[in-house]
């Protein structure tokens, strides 16, 4: 006895829903949306600097409270935030460094295990690219930080 199979395709709904066919990339917006971002460019750097502040007061707060799950996760929110803005704040060394410290502590059941030395050395090194305006990993320096601190977090995601 054989028993044939049968394909069913259900309808794309999400096509009907939004009005059919997306039509294609629309270049004209790309152009003005790359001219909007190149129009605010000369406000990153005290953008950049806001997101930094905001990560050196969750810094002070865990200094002052303690290192809890509270506050613990509001520097996890710094760092998430810098990991999505410092490309677009043309330092995408700064989201790499932040990448690594969300990496440290992505985890939260295993949050509270992140070593706050190796925190504030993310910390250090992104407050240290900034001022010195290392934006990417081709700079020699730039690179043996984000290394040295990626592998660091390796190292203690292991074991």
């Amino acid at each position: 006895m054989s028993n044939p199979a049968q394909v069913i395709r259900p309808p794309n709904v999400l096509r009907a829903k939004v009005g059919g066919g997306f039509g294609g990339i629309n270049a004209d917006a790309i152009a003005r949306a790359e001219e909007a971002l190149k129009a605010m460019s000369g406000q990153f750097g005290q953008w950049l600097q806001d997101e930094i502040t905001k990560l050196d007061t969750a810094q002070a707060t865990i200094r002052v409270e303690g290192y809890t799950p509270q506050t613990a996760e509001g520097l996890y929110f710094r760092a998430h935030d810098l990991k999505g803005l410092g490309s677009t704040y043309q330092y995408p060394l700064v989201t790499r460094l932040a990448g690594s410290l969300c990496k440290l502590m992505d985890d939260p059941t295993r949050r509270m295990d992140a070593p706050m030395m190796l925190i504030d050395a993310h910390i250090d090194a992104i407050r240290a690219v900034v001022r010195d305006q290392i934006q990417t990993d081709d700079h020699p320096t730039g690179r043996i930080l984000a290394e040295t601190l990626e592998a660091k977090v390796a190292a203690h995601r292991a074991g």
